[in-house]
């Protein structure tokens, strides 16, 4: 078992709730994904799903959703909240983003990959986990994929671990690799991959895809979202449409805990 599978096996309920805390970046991926997937009931495979957040909130919409993911404590998870929720998801498959091969080639109308990019730390994993998530997608059909920003690890610490900063080795690594191993399991974060805004159209485009938007996830408000977090009705929503306005500006990019590439397969 590789400690980023132990990872989510032992923090599933933190993964799950992390959207609760995090609702910005929640509601936005969803406008988003509101915008660019077919209409249901198409079928969905949602690589690397964690828990079942979106892949729930998808099927409760009316699409078939297929949950892949490493984790089998997530998906045991998602089985029981989609039980909850009072929807069944069209399966829950363990499997790795680098190999697809018992899902069929076309099988999808649509291919989330929301999660396995974080931790495929060398360029070649990335590559193979593009690759297989468009052998599975139906032509024309769209991709959604997230990254952490190479800048995310440094806005978490200026808000909560500024003595960070004494660490001068793991910011220099981060600034020039992107990658951070994680420190002792049960402690923090786990190994993980933080990409340059410069080079997710890059990987995207050379892997198939045509780009139809880039979305900053929290727009402008990654760092000073509480109070936003505790709003509902209409002023929640009009947060939601700025910051998903807001988002697609290559100027907020970098400042952005994560970023959403959504594209077409060629």
């Amino acid at each position: 078992m590789s400690r980023i599978e132990r990872f989510y096996d032992n923090d599933t309920q933190y993964e799950w709730d992390r959207l609760d805390r995090h609702r910005t970046e929640f509601a936005v991926t969803m406008r988003a994904l509101g915008d660019y997937l077919p209409k249901p009931p198409a079928k969905i495979l949602d690589v690397g799903g964690g828990p079942g957040r979106y892949a729930i909130a998808l099927t409760q919409q009316g699409y078939e959703v297929t949950l892949c993911d490493i984790s089998r404590k997530c998906l045991e998870f998602a089985e029981t909240k989609a039980k909850e929720a009072g929807v069944k998801l069209s399966g829950c498959v363990r499997s790795n983003a680098t190999d697809l091969s018992e899902f069929p080639r076309e099988g999808y109308d649509a291919v989330l990959l929301m999660g396995p990019l974080y931790h495929l730390l060398e360029a070649d994993e990335r590559e193979k986990a593009v690759s297989e998530a468009r052998r599975v997608l139906k032509p024309g059909g769209p991709l959604f994929a997230a990254f952490i920003t190479r800048y995310a690890p440094i806005l978490y610490a200026a808000a909560y671990e500024p003595e960070w900063i004494n660490d001068q080795q793991k910011l220099e690594k981060l600034l020039g690799t992107g990658v951070l191993k994680g420190g002792p399991e049960g402690k923090g974060f786990t190994d993980a991959y933080f990409a340059h805004p410069s080079e997710i159209k890059k990987l995207m485009e050379a892997g198939g895809f045509e780009t139809l938007d880039v979305i900053a996830c929290e727009g402008i408000v990654g760092t000073c979202e509480n109070k936003i977090n505790e709003l509902t009705g209409e002023q929640w929503q009009g947060w939601v449409g700025l910051n998903y306005r807001l988002g697609k500006d290559p100027t907020v990019w970098g400042a952005a805990y994560h970023l959403l590439h959504v594209g077409r397969k060629r």
